[in-house]
Parts: C-alpha cells; sequence; structure tokens
C-alpha cells in the first residue's frame, strides 16, 4: 500500500509538514508514501493545457503520481478561511479529464494545521469537500490542529488526545483502501 502526501504549505518546516510527518509516522509498518514536493510547480488548471501535445511535465507527473498510489493524504493550513490554491489546484488537475480522473474512487483523508484555535477548520471542510465533488473516496472525519506552533514537541504532537485522534484517521485510510481492494 501506498499513500500520496499532499502539504498545502509550501515552506520548508511549516507546522502543516510537521503534521503530515505525524501522520505519516502511525501508518502501518509496510506502507509506503511520497510527498508530492512539485505544487508549486503547477500551472493553474486551463482546459487549454489540458491535452496531450500541451500538458506540462508536472501535472502529468502529478497525475501519475495519484494513480500509482492506493490513497491520497490532504495536509491543509487555513488561508482566509479556506485551503490554499496551491491544494485546490492540485485536485483540479487530478479529477480530469472527466470521466477518466486519477483521483476517481481513490480513497482519501483531509487533516490540517493553523496557528488560530479553530484548526483549519474550513480548510478541511472545504478540502473534504472538494475531494468529494471530484470523485475521491474520503474518510468522513478530518483531525485539526489549532495553535499549531506550540503543538509540536520534537516532529511529534504533544497533545496525546489529538494524536490518538491522527492515529485513528489514518487506520480509517488505510482501511477505507483494504475495502477498496477487497470490493474489486
Amino acid at each position: 500500500m501506498n499513500v500520496l502526501v499532499l502539504v498545502g504549505s509550501l515552506r520548508a518546516g511549516s507546522t502543516n509538514r510537521q503534521l503530515a510527518d505525524a501522520a505519516v509516522a502511525h501508518l502501518p509498518a509496510g506502507v509506503g508514501t511520497t510527498v508530492f514536493e512539485r505544487l508549486a510547480d503547477l500551472p493553474h488548471y486551463s482546459e487549454e493545457l489540458d491535452h496531450d501535445d500541451a500538458l506540462p511535465e508536472v501535472a502529468r507527473d502529478l497525475r501519475d503520481a495519484v494513480a500509482d498510489h492506493d490513497a491520497v493524504l490532504l495536509v491543509t493550513p487555513e488561508y482566509n478561511g479556506s485551503l490554499p490554491s496551491a491544494l485546490k489546484n492540485a485536485i483540479d488537475w487530478a479529477s480530469r479529464p472527466r470521466g477518466a480522473a486519477v483521483i476517481a474512487g481513490k480513497p482519501a483523508a483531509v487533516i490540517g494545521a493553523s496557528g488560530s484555535p479553530r484548526a483549519a477548520q474550513w480548510a478541511r471542510e472545504d478540502g473534504v469537500r472538494v475531494l468529494t465533488v471530484a470523485g475521491a473516496d474520503v474518510v468522513d472525519d478530518t483531525v485539526g490542529v489549532g495553535s499549531a506552533f506550540q503543538a509540536f514537541e520534537e516532529g511529534r504532537l504533544s497533545d496525546a488526545a489529538l494524536d490518538t485522534s491522527l492515529r485513528g484517521l489514518v487506520r480509517s485510510l488505510t482501511a477505507k483502501v483494504e475495502q477498496a481492494r477487497t470490493a474489486a
């Protein structure tokens, strides 16, 4: 099993990158992960670019990464009450072409961290909504880390209950992958 991680904060060392690392640490042994590091390189989605002779290499690489992984973990900060444009753009690229999108039916989960005590709530809700509309099979729950600048100690969540919630969400994602495999 392999999980593709999309981190919406493009800043090195961000709290969302720390949250992604904490989530990955909870994956069962043997589960592989890849963080797609080129979100900033994706051009804004445009149908004019979305055909074989004009498709940007980075868009093809993203689609290939989504197709080659069993699940997607969306890790989102909250910018102006929503998810960052880099994540929305990645979902837009993965959701096309309609009817043959690599995100269709793909198990996915959403987590997020923000400096506010609201824990990126609106961004997480938007992430679930956008992934669902794009056709992903999204885990119902999300996990948010509020006041995130104080939430990590040595790369781990310092709040045991929050860490337990994160572990549960990661297990729900891997269970969704197993259910999809069994149904196939």
